[in-house]
């Protein structure tokens, strides 16, 4: 039996079919493009990952900048030994790769103190935050590398002030906070810029802790989708994000420090 007609016009079998079906077209592609914009529902996931990653960097790079100045201001101590502490620092974080140190720190230091508490009679439990073991470790590794920064950047001031603050009757500790640091820090961003690039970076080996930054949060989602390359390279593209900005941030703080310097 042919269905009733009557009452339709040629628009209704023409236009209206095409208006919906277009309608229905874009509203499939739009769709898509959500779906791949939010990375099949785990966008959300990276960018929390990434905030933290930005958030273990910022608190590293504190650690790192102040184990920096504390072992420049040992490496020039007029004692042998506080001397010698400084130089072992540097030479053996720097010697072992970063990712034996985070395991070192997060799985052997609690298991030691346990060992040589139940070796005493008092046993304890011991369990180290990953967050916390992440940052610690992260930060005293990068305290090697700028300790070398401030010591470059220290060296670079004129001796010549220094005598003259000295003339002028500056103890020394005067002296390095009126003269020194100032002057000291202009020098020291260049490679602090750098020691932050390669820290921002090095925060991915703190996954193998179980830390949800954003590589353990772009693994997760791999995983999850069986999709790895789509969520790694969406990772890799985070990462460069963040350190292109770093990079801007950085060339506008050296143009700022320099400002009032007269170009040889």
């Amino acid at each position: 039996m042919l269905p009733d007609i009557r009452g339709y016009t040629r628009e209704d079998f023409w236009m209206r079919p095409a208006s919906e079906t277009n309608r229905q077209h874009h509203q499939t592609i739009n769709t898509k493009d959500t779906q791949l914009l939010d990375l099949e529902g785990y966008g959300p996931l990276l960018l929390a990952g990434a905030r933290l990653t930005v958030y273990v960097g910022v608190c590293a790079m504190m650690i790192a900048v102040l184990l920096g100045l504390i072992g420049m201001w040992c490496k020039f101590s007029r004692s042998v030994f506080v001397r010698f502490l400084a130089d072992t620092y540097t030479t053996v974080i720097r010697g072992v790769p970063e990712l034996v140190l985070i395991l070192l720190v997060f799985y052997g230091v609690p298991t030691l103190i346990q060992d040589v508490s139940a070796l005493i009679g008092r046993p304890v439990y011991v369990s180290l935050d990953p967050f916390t073991a992440g940052v610690a470790t992260i930060g005293f590794i990068y305290g090697a590398f700028s300790t070398e920064v401030f010591r470059g950047a220290y060296l670079a001031v004129p001796k010549g002030q220094i005598e003259a603050a000295q003339a002028c009757g500056m103890s020394r500790a005067l002296t390095f906070r009126r003269i020194v640091l100032p002057q000291m820090m202009r020098f020291a961003l260049p490679g602090l810029g750098n020691v932050w690039m390669v820290l921002i970076k090095a925060t991915a080996l703190i996954s193998v802790i179980q830390l949800p930054e954003l590589m353990r949060s772009a693994d997760i989602a791999s995983r999850n989708t069986r999709k790895p390359f789509t969520f790694f390279f969406a990772a890799s593209l985070i990462y460069l994000a963040i350190t292109i900005i770093s990079n801007l941030v950085q060339q506008w703080a050296e143009k700022r420090a320099a400002k009032g310097i007269r170009r040889a």
